[in-house]
């Protein structure tokens, strides 16, 4: 894992486990899949996404017992990605109280959201309408939000991902 550059802004990439948020990273960081466990404690590492634009993405673990956590990790939260699975719509709800949860929490005010639908290289994948309306996402007032579709496992979307919520950064 890359070490943190002060200088690049803080993402925070939060969601239930087993949605794909170690994969994402190993992804996004070395270009190769790799096998990872459940997440205890975080992963970091810097994402470059062009010559002068660089993200610290911090991979929170996202299993029932790690959740309480994610609150220490928001000091200096620039964006806030939250990752589902798209395929797995009985734990939508779970994944709706989760995001609303910490989306509750005074330093992520006026913070921008990107939610990112994971796993939609399944067959039976949520749209992002669906993923949307799910999370509630219409609902969030005074939030910038955005919802893209990506696979992790392949590499789909992962960067256009990030170079919009480094906009979405900009814009906020």
């Amino acid at each position: 894992m890359g070490h943190a550059h002060s200088s690049s802004p803080q993402v925070i990439l939060v969601g239930l486990d087993s949605a794909g948020k170690s994969t994402l990273l190993a992804r996004l960081l070395t270009g190769q899949v790799m096998d990872t466990s459940p997440t205890v404690g975080f992963n970091v590492g810097t994402l470059d996404l062009d010559k002068k634009t660089s993200l610290t993405v911090w991979d929170v673990g996202g299993q029932k017992s790690m959740r309480p956590n994610w609150r220490y990790y928001l000091d200096d939260c620039k964006a806030l990605v939250f990752m589902v699975d798209s395929s797995d719509r009985g734990r939508m709800p779970e994944a709706q109280k989760a995001l609303k949860k910490v989306l509750a929490d005074e330093r992520l005010r006026g913070i921008p959201l990107m939610v990112l639908a994971n796993k939609k290289d399944l067959p039976d994948s949520m749209t992002i309408r669906e993923i949307s309306n799910q999370l509630d996402l219409p609902a969030l007032s005074e939030r910038l939000w955005e919802v893209q579709a990506c696979s992790a496992l392949r590499g789909l979307g992962l960067q256009q991902a990030f170079l919009s919520v480094h906009k979405l950064i900009k814009k906020s």
